[in-house]
């Protein structure tokens, strides 16, 4: 899709695909809502693709022409898009949070109401309760937005898809004007793509950055999914998700450009293990508080403290892959997307199956075994990198034993 529509275009088509499942919004049934996810589904990988790949090579030919090292601009790139796409969090939940908190009474639960929520929360077990509880059943009638504020709110972002696909189609400069296409790039089918996409997996970097690019996605459906319901919405009300998330929002913007001059400073290895630290803090934090409605501080300093932290994973993941995979962009943002997403359909399948004490757990796997793929990378970039065997293969045991020889070397050096 790529290759014949090129970057430019293919967002601003895909950008459209996501406009049908607004749409949907005003008849949301089975028959209309499915098929429409399934639109939006086929048409995110593109998108986001597309939209590497313009970031990444643009982000190249600029370096060229400032004569700095393509690091710095891509990282600057990608640090100042995700900004912009993270303050969509803001001004989307100004929108939700004002129309959803008209009307809206306070309703106070029991202590022992609030013993389900957070770290304890099942939907099942909740799900199963309210048939039988009065206070569940109008709890449950509340959580329910009446359908002129569904229709406002899905004109609003049917609106917004439209005028952004316009943008795109009359104020995004073409890649082509400023980046010289290869000719083997562009002689490339859709079948050699996606052979090149599952051929990236050989590549012994992809296999170790796997985990991080699945945490990626497990980390944002989590808080998207599972914080806004076991938490906010359990200890405080459906009203309150909004403003939870705009801190969120606020947060991962501001990170988002800002961590370019740190970056660009000390390196991406502090900035990753930043991220890792504060999430790891945060599964911590999520294992052993009881949301309450008193702790009102305690929601936003969560929500943003996770959006500084993704802002690390969104930012610095989508630099790497552009940086230790030079001249594969789409098979590599290909790759990026197809485990991103993986992670996304983990966390939402667990999502009605497993407590959020389950999901903590899965979370805390991913992270960990993420960030030790990551480390691994880094060792063997400052060792030089990997070297090729006879076949032109990248050969991962020979970068540890010459890994291995420098380290034994060093010893027998201080002996």
């Amino acid at each position: 899709m790529i290759r014949r529509l090129h970057e430019k275009y293919t967002m601003a088509a895909c950008m459209l695909c996501y406009s049908t499942y607004m749409a949907a919004q005003f008849y949301p049934e089975i028959y209309t809502l499915v098929p429409t996810a399934v639109v939006v589904g086929l048409g995110a990988a593109p998108m986001w693709s597309a939209k590497c790949t313009y970031l990444t090579k643009s982000g190249k030919r600029l370096a060229e022409l400032e004569g700095v090292g393509s690091e710095v601009v891509i990282t600057r790139f990608f640090g100042i898009f995700f900004m912009f796409f993270q303050s969509t969090q803001v001004w989307g939940n100004v929108i939700s949070s004002t129309v959803l908190s008209v009307g809206v009474e306070k309703i106070d639960k029991t202590a022992e109401e609030l013993l389900t929520c957070g770290y304890n929360f099942c939907l099942d077990q909740k799900n199963e309760e309210s048939p039988g509880n009065a206070t569940n059943s109008t709890s449950s009638r509340q959580d329910g937005p009446p359908p002129w504020q569904i229709y406002t709110m899905a004109s609003i972002y049917l609106g917004c898809s439209l005028f952004a696909a316009a943008i795109t189609v009359f104020f995004v400069d073409p890649l082509s004007r400023f980046v010289k296409e290869t000719p083997n790039s562009q002689e490339k089918s859709g079948l050699v793509l996606v052979a090149a996409t599952f051929n990236q997996l050989r590549h012994p970097y992809q296999l170790l950055i796997v985990p991080l690019t699945i945490w990626s996605g497990v980390e944002q459906a989590f808080l998207g999914a599972d914080y806004t319901a076991a938490y906010v919405s359990c200890g405080l009300g459906v009203h309150m998700v909004g403003y939870i998330i705009i801190c969120y929002g606020v947060c991962d913007a501001i990170c988002s450009v800002g961590f370019s001059p740190i970056v660009r400073k000390y390196g991406r290895v502090p900035v990753f293990s930043l991220g890792f630290l504060i999430n790891l803090g945060l599964n911590i934090t999520l294992t052993y508080w009881t949301p309450k409605p008193d702790d009102l501080v305690m929601f936003f300093v969560i929500s943003g403290l996770w959006g500084v932290a993704d802002a690390v994973w969104q930012t610095q993941i989508n630099t790497l892959y552009g940086v230790i995979f030079p001249g594969q962009s789409e098979a590599a943002f290909s790759n990026y997307r197809l485990w991103e997403a993986t992670g996304f359909i983990i966390a939402y399948a667990c999502s009605t199956v497993l407590c959020v004490s389950s999901k903590v757990v899965v979370l805390n796997v991913f992270l960990l075994l993420g960030i030790a793929g990551y480390y691994v990378i880094e060792i063997l970039e400052k060792r030089g990198g990997l070297e090729k065997d006879k076949e032109g293969k990248h050969d991962l045991s020979a970068a540890w034993a010459k890994y291995g020889m420098t380290k034994a070397k060093r010893y027998l050096r201080t002996a």
